[in-house]
């Protein structure tokens, strides 16, 4: 099987052993905590019970780090990434055990949504830190198997994860939606409290950068920072071939999220009981477990298939794909549709993001590797958005419409159309030098 052969030939790298047991960690908490946020936010009978609510909720949860998260790009430029993984970890911790007491104490909504943002807005930072580092501890020529592994084990962790949110459902079939988030919260505090140990692991200035720009004071750094965003995006523009990666993630992404939002709905009201909690947050936990079959195919069969050709045309291939998935919707509205489409779109998106990942990675100097992806990371944040946006407008509350899903089937061959045009190569850029 390829995932076990490149496992075992990236194993034996230090530093790639040493990122994959903090990545293990802390996605492992992450499915955790997303488990116990659905449950407080999406899965309260008495709240997020339409899909304007849904989208609501997730506006509050990401937009404000989708307008705060391009600085965070020239920061992962100027700190040391383990630090960044050390310190940001322990800070989700403290967030997370906030979150148990404000659940407890019964705060306001709008202090759960707060702490709620900070965590997740720490996350993406996180990621996008460990992926900036990678490409300092792993060889050019192993950075697809690379990027096919580590995000796959991660997913597989964030889905073990997960899995206590359904096993609380089963062994306490009564268990209040307070309840149930607050037995996953935490145990992601623990998590999260592993994987900064783990980061420990790490030398300090392995994940780099190696030439890290300078630090200022507040007002000078605030300027420098909105200076070197911009010519990260210049420069990303310049080279074609990542900013257009990041373009077909986005609208990817875009259309993915809109059947999740539709897999909440449907979970609450076709799958499950809405007014038992339990119940329906055990059916999304099934659809959950069957995605994560998906992106475990797509780390299995991306180095094999996907190194076989071009990492532009595994994408266009991963599009196609994507477009069966939905068209299995449009023919049936029945549970096995939505489960086996949850597998191959969730295959499509993951096998497209290994190849993004890649491009981004190889085609991108290190001095602006991390703002890349915290833009990456803001275009993700945008796209979740936008389909919720969508999902609010457009879906039933049951969360199916046949006629919906049939335009994100002809959407999906689109963007395939309109990445097919893109350019195949990057044009060479030099590398300018910041000034404070």
């Amino acid at each position: 099987m390829s995932l076990v052969r490149d496992v075992k030939q990236l194993w034996h790298l230090p530093g790639f052993r040493r990122l994959t047991y903090a990545r293990l960690l802390s996605q492992g908490g992450d499915g955790m905590f997303q488990v116990g946020i659905a449950a407080a936010f999406f899965f309260d009978p008495t709240t997020a019970s339409t899909p304007e609510a849904i989208a609501a909720g997730f506006a509050v949860l990401l937009a404000p780090f989708t307008i705060v998260g391009p600085f965070v790009g020239p920061l992962i430029d100027r700190w040391q990434r383990q630090r960044i993984l050390l310190i940001g970890n322990l800070v989700r911790l403290v967030l997370v055990l906030a979150i148990c007491v404000a659940l407890w104490m019964s705060w306001p909504l709008w202090s759960l949504y707060a702490l709620a943002l900070l965590a997740l807005s720490v996350n993406r930072f996180l990621l996008a830190a460990m992926t900036a580092g990678l490409p300092r501890i792993v060889p050019a020529d192993a950075l697809l198997p690379a990027n096919s592994v580590l995000p796959t084990l991660g997913t597989i962790a964030a889905a073990a994860g997960g899995a206590i949110g359904g096993i609380v459902t089963v062994v306490a079939p009564g268990a209040s939606d307070v309840g149930l988030a607050f037995t996953a919260l935490v145990s992601s505090a623990v998590a999260f409290g592993l994987a900064s140990w783990s980061a420990t692991l790490i030398g300090r200035t392995d994940l780099g950068p190696e030439h890290p720009l300078e630090r200022l004071h507040m007002g000078a750094q605030i300027k420098a920072l909105s200076r070197e965003l911009g010519d990260g995006v210049r420069y990303l523009y310049a080279r074609r071939t990542p900013f257009h990666a990041l373009g077909v993630m986005s609208a990817q992404r875009l259309l993915y999220g809109l059947l999740f939002v539709a897999s909440i709905l449907i979970s609450r009201h076709v799958l499950g009981d809405p007014d038992r909690p339990e119940q329906a947050l055990g059916a999304f936990t099934i659809v959950v477990a069957f995605a994560a079959v998906g992106f475990g195919l797509a780390a299995v069969l991306t180095p094999t298939l996907g190194a076989r050709m071009e990492r532009r045309t595994w994408i266009l291939v991963c599009l196609g794909v994507g477009a069966l998935a939905q068209l299995i919707l449009v023919v049936s509205d029945a549970p096995w549709a939505l489960l086996l489409s949850a597998v191959i779109v969730s295959f499509a998106v993951q096998g497209a993001k290994i190849a993004v990942d890649t491009i981004v990675q190889r085609d991108t100097d290190d001095e602006y590797r991390g703002r890349a992806f915290t833009l990456y990371d803001m275009a993700y944040n945008v796209a979740f958005i936008g389909s919720a946006v969508l999902a609010g407008l457009t879906l039933p509350d049951s969360g199916y419409s046949r006629t919906i899903m049939g335009v994100v089937v002809v959407l999906y061959l689109c963007v395939a159309a309109i990445y097919a045009m893109s350019p195949r190569t990057a044009r060479d850029v030099p590398a300018a030098t910041p000034t404070p």
